[in-house]
């Protein structure tokens, strides 16, 4: 509706200067006719830009039609010039070669001042509506009334001291209306300078100033981010896109960086609203703990590890841990591996400091990558006899481990052919967790030693308050 009003407000004023210059001969009129003249063409192409502009992405441009909206300015840019350039010949002939008589009037002068109160308030509305929706367009249509103000005031100046002129019989007076056509085209000429250097940088996606910078630093302090590697800012009519290259910690799982990709864009998008595209480069954390390294390394081989343990002694690192492999992969290959996770570990920086050829020793047990869900033997019989004596036998060892206040929730089943158990075990909450598991390795080695039986053995520590609840 801004631009649609842009447009007649355009008709009207290129209609009363042409009438003008038709009843004045005055060149600064007449170069105000010209300039009002694509004016109009100005506002029917914003008008119609503003229109595409406002589409939303399809297949054939993903992002956007918004710069049509800087093409547009473009081509206003060029009709300014084009404008400013025919101002300046007209008036340099009626300066030193050709004399043309001119017919100011005070009618003359009160139309165009008529004329100057449209073009302010149309500069102004056009400037209020490009602010709310950052429309280049209309911004290029609002620049060129305001500068048809100024350009205005002067051709009034002009034609008025003509007009003084000839009421006093200076003479000299008729020049200032070729000299008022100058300085409408030099006020023309720097709009469109100004405006031309604007729709150019948007065309060839320069960067907004300084927006690059504060990305930058805000993204840098978020949690998670290690540095801000790249920032790159490109703008298309109203919409901004930023492409986000971060450094976050390798040792991190996926869900930890989504998160840390999601904190990016909400950060970015309170600075600018925006288009964010995060990409994420996994890098050691200064001062990284041997055993990220080495779960790092497992990660990049897409191999799972636990257990993970390391002591020293006269100057070597034993490291050992378990290694699961997928279950059909035979001895050979599971052990190959193994070697190739082990001599990638032996080179981390981490362990440089290790002195020796075999300064390093690392040891892994393999074992199979649970993936197969096994089902419970139904002609197995009767498990609750054995559940019942387990259980006893566990309450029985309360004494001799302390740590431990009941045995409950035992499960004894038969599956393809293996007793596995399964039992909660409440403990003292207050106790660190390499006790807790120290203890519970000791419960299934009793347990094992007296149910020879029994295979497997999976125990789940908890607080007393845990079973309260």
């Amino acid at each position: 509706m801004a631009a649609l009003g842009s447009v007649g407000s355009a008709i009207i004023l290129l209609s009363l200067k042409i009438f003008l210059t038709t009843l004045t001969g005055s060149l600064g009129v007449l170069s105000e006719a010209l300039h009002s003249s694509l004016d109009l063409v100005a506002a029917i192409i914003t008008y119609f830009s503003v229109r595409v502009s406002d589409r939303p992405a399809d297949a054939d441009h993903t992002y956007g039609h918004g710069k049509i909206e800087s093409f547009s300015a473009f081509v206003e840019t060029g009709l300014l010039l084009v404008t400013a350039a025919y101002i300046i010949w007209e008036a340099v002939q009626r300066l030193f070669f050709r004399h043309v008589t001119i017919r100011p009037s005070l009618l003359a002068i009160g139309i165009l001042v008529i004329a100057l109160g449209i073009d302010l308030l149309r500069s102004r509305a056009l400037a209020r509506v490009a602010r709310e929706y950052e429309s280049e367009a209309l911004e290029a249509d609002a620049l060129h009334f305001a500068t048809d103000v100024w350009s205005t005031s002067v051709v009034i100046l002009g034609v008025a001291m003509v007009w003084l002129g000839e009421r006093t019989g200076l003479d000299w007076l008729r020049y200032a209306d070729p000299v008022a056509a100058l300085a409408v085209a030099a006020v023309v000429i720097w709009v469109a300078a100004r405006l031309g250097r604007r729709t150019a940088e948007a065309l060839l996606d320069t960067a907004p100033a300084g927006l690059q910078e504060r990305v930058e630093r805000a993204v840098e302090e978020l949690e998670g981010v290690l540095h801000t590697e790249r920032v790159r800012v490109r703008k298309a009519g109203n919409r901004h896109f930023v492409d986000v290259t971060i450094s976050v910690p390798r040792a991190a799982s996926f869900e930890q960086v989504h998160a840390i990709s999601d904190a990016v864009e909400r950060r970015v998008g309170e600075i600018v609203p925006a288009d964010v595209m995060v990409h994420m480069e996994p890098k050691a954390q200064a001062g990284e703990h041997v055993f990220d390294a080495i779960r790092a390394a497992a990660q990049r081989r897409g191999l799972a590890i636990h257990d993970l343990s390391a002591h020293q002694l006269d100057g070597h690192v034993f490291i050992e841990m378990h290694l699961e492999v997928a279950e059909q992969l035979s001895l050979r290959d599971a052990h190959r591996q193994a070697s190739d996770l082990e001599e990638e570990i032996r080179r981390l920086p981490s362990l440089a400091g290790a002195s020796g050829a075999n300064a390093v020793v690392v040891n892994i047990h393999i074992e199979p990558l649970g993936a197969h869900i096994a089902t419970v033997d139904q002609s197995a019989g009767d498990m609750q006899g054995l559940a019942h004596n387990v259980e006893a036998f566990l309450n029985g060892l309360l004494s001799e481990y302390r740590e431990m206040t009941d045995c409950h929730n035992v499960h004894v089943q038969q599956v393809e052919r293996k007793i596995q158990l399964s039992f909660h075990c409440a403990m003292d909450g207050n106790l660190p967790i390499t006790v807790i598991h120290d203890v519970t390795a000791k419960v299934e080695g009793r347990v094992k030693e007296h149910f020879p039986q029994i295979t497997r053995v999976t125990i789940h520590p908890e607080p007393p308050e845990s079973r309260e609840s």
